[in-house]
């Protein structure tokens, strides 16, 4: 059977970015960043869909408002429909421009044998592939107080989202988190309030752990050397979690910490506080 080539996770320069104290223009998007789309004054949450994936919608100063997780596949000057219903029969469909936005490229030449999948192996990263996606569609009604997260350990963030590797020639699909260095061992905090709906032992991410924080909020803690918590879980912001690891595909001690909304990995910087120099 023909090897499959995939993205291995190095560390890589990471700059920082304000936390989201408000979402970008509520006109636009962009590829990894989150969108707010203005619902208006109603007695009622409306909901709000993006690609049939329910939206996170929270009232600001009295108005509605869903934010928009936009995938980094997004084409710039594509449209994305937003569907909004409104209750009673009530419904619209709004076209969100997207625009371009610039992330790192890295190109890197490794042997064959650490950029492949083993073809013994392809069934199981499939498998993966499957729960993960059914992990990531979790969505409670209860949403989160507050937008902003805690960084989960202290740390230098070593490796940008959004940073694509083009290995051996070959382009790989995005990182799709922030990576946090620390050493092994360091322990890992909840970045908000919210209940484990995912503890795993993947193929590239080793060790994971899965939070839910309501509205299709979701935080990945991955390559932990230890999980302390177990599926169902309630957990505190800043209560122990885990402890920093490099298993599954590492090349040295670290987090990776990915934020999801609508089943759609974002920029986790939108939301931290910027990083301390």
């Amino acid at each position: 059977m023909r090897r499959r080539s995939f993205l291995l996770l190095m560390p890589a320069l990471f700059l920082a970015a304000p936390a989201l104290a408000a979402p970008p223009d509520a006109a636009k998007g962009a590829p990894g960043r989150v969108a707010q789309v203005r619902l208006g004054v109603a007695d009622a949450p409306p909901k709000a869909y993006l690609e049939g994936r329910r939206l996170l919608v929270r009232r600001e100063k009295g108005e509605w408002i869903a934010l928009a997780g936009i995938p980094l596949s997004a084409k710039a000057r594509s449209t994305l429909p937003v569907e909004i219903d409104y209750g009673e029969g009530r419904r619209e469909v709004r076209k969100l421009p997207i625009v371009a936005w610039k992330y790192r490229t890295q190109h890197l030449s490794v042997p064959a044998d650490q950029a492949e999948l083993p073809a013994e192996q392809f069934a199981r990263y499939q498998e993966q592939r499957v729960h993960f996606a059914q992990v990531l569609s979790t969505f409670t009604e209860a949403g989160p107080a507050d937008l902003a997260l805690l960084q989960p350990v202290p740390g230098h963030r070593s490796g940008s989202f959004g940073l694509r590797r083009v290995i051996n020639g070959n382009a790989r699909s995005p990182h799709g988190g922030l990576d946090i260095a620390a050493p092994e061992g360091t322990p890992v905090a909840a970045a908000s309030t919210g209940r484990v709906v995912d503890v795993g032992e993947y193929l590239f991410l080793g060790r994971t752990i899965v939070l839910d924080h309501g509205q299709g909020l979701l935080t990945l803690y991955a390559h932990l050397s230890a999980v302390d918590v177990a599926p169902g879980d309630a957990v505190a912001t800043g209560a122990p979690i885990g402890k920093v690891g490099m298993t599954g595909r590492a090349t040295g001690p670290h987090l990776h910490f990915s934020v999801y909304l609508n089943a759609t990995s974002v920029d986790p910087a939108l939301f931290l506080p910027g990083e301390t120099k």
